[in-house]
């Protein structure tokens, strides 16, 4: 539900850099997304390789509320 509201909302400004970061946050497991996206834990606890800028601001966007 999380994924259609965020491209519901930000469908027509995405860059591919976003893209990248959502990309990466998808290869997530179901549970290590749903536990970063409700900040059970953080990015560099999943997978350290996803602690940058970019991640950060695409899970950012994606924590916004309606």
């Amino acid at each position: 539900l999380f994924i259609e509201r965020f491209f519901r909302r930000y469908s027509d400004t995405l860059t591919v850099r976003h893209a990248d970061a959502l990309a990466a946050l998808m290869d997530l497991s179901d549970n290590d997304l749903l536990d970063v996206h409700l900040a059970r834990k953080t990015l560099s606890q999943v997978d350290a390789a996803l602690d940058r800028a970019d991640v950060h601001e695409v899970l950012k966007m994606l924590r916004e509320p309606l």
